[in-house]
């Protein structure tokens, strides 16, 4: 097993079993604790999660890490096709 990075505040992790991107806020431990928000409630929230519960988030090609759509350039979107009908 290679020697993994510790998680750092500032770090982007998600649940290994999926869910929501979680931005680790400290380590407390064999906790991490992560800021996230919740659209159930529309706040964010916090919690403390142990760390082998945790693997560090892959960002999507078309999002980058500040979680906005990466920019097309227009001659590389495919045209729009039209419906018959």
């Amino acid at each position: 097993m290679p020697d993994e990075k510790p998680m750092q505040p500032g770090d982007i992790v998600q649940l290994k079993s999926g869910g929501p991107a979680l931005t680790v806020i400290g380590v407390e431990g064999d906790g991490v604790r992560c800021l996230f928000f919740s659209d159930e409630i529309g706040d964010f929230r916090e919690a403390t999660i142990p760390a082998f519960a945790l693997d560090t988030f892959e960002f999507s090609d078309a999002e980058d890490e500040d979680g906005e759509e990466a920019e097309e350039d227009e001659a590389e979107k495919p045209a729009a096709k039209k419906r018959k009908g």
